[in-house]
């Protein structure tokens, strides 16, 4: 076992000497880059607020997945509702639509995000302020609905079909 010398380093301008140790102390002269500089970067400030404003996001999108999922049933009711009163989509099986809509609420939480970026990056520059739901919704409609042999056909431009569906959702965003 090693005995533990404990040295006491004093930092000062008038030290007898660099380097000198007296006694137990060791003095070292004061230089700049000693002393503590306090870093603020217009940078580091912009990274830390975009930093806080992406995990709110981040919070907002997960509690309005697990929203729509807790009430996936009237979700999709309400929403072949909704696009069929104006005229968005023709069917010949509307309960067979419903279904398509709850299976999609009820995976959406579970959805990679890398996965959601892509089925929504077409339209994400239609509105400002998105709704994340809404988008999604909106392109699984214009994407994978109009090919589904449930579906007759599918009205409207971009626009038409995301009011439609923003109609139903908007409630996620309030709560």
């Amino acid at each position: 076992m090693f005995p533990v010398i404990q040295l006491k380093v004093i930092i000062e301008n008038d030290a007898p000497a660099p380097g000198i140790i007296t006694g137990s102390s060791l003095f070292l002269p004061r230089r700049e880059e000693d002393m503590a500089k306090v870093n603020i970067s217009p940078n580091r400030t912009t990274e830390k607020t975009i930093r806080s404003i992406d995990r709110k996001r981040e919070q907002e999108r997960k509690k309005m997945f697990r929203r729509a999922r807790e009430y996936a049933s009237e979700f999709s009711i309400h929403l072949v509702q909704r696009l069929i009163d104006r005229k968005i989509i023709e069917t010949n099986d509307i309960e067979r639509v419903k279904e398509l809509f709850f299976e999609q609420l009820d995976q959406l939480p579970y959805i990679e995000d890398f996965d959601l970026q892509m089925k929504v990056a077409p339209l994400r520059t239609l509105v400002q302020d998105p709704n994340i739901v809404s988008l999604y919704f909106s392109q699984y409609i214009i994407e994978d609905l109009v090919n589904h042999p449930s579906i007759q056909d599918v009205f409207g431009d971009d626009l038409d079909i995301y009011l439609a569906v923003d109609s139903i959702f908007q409630v996620l965003r309030q709560e």
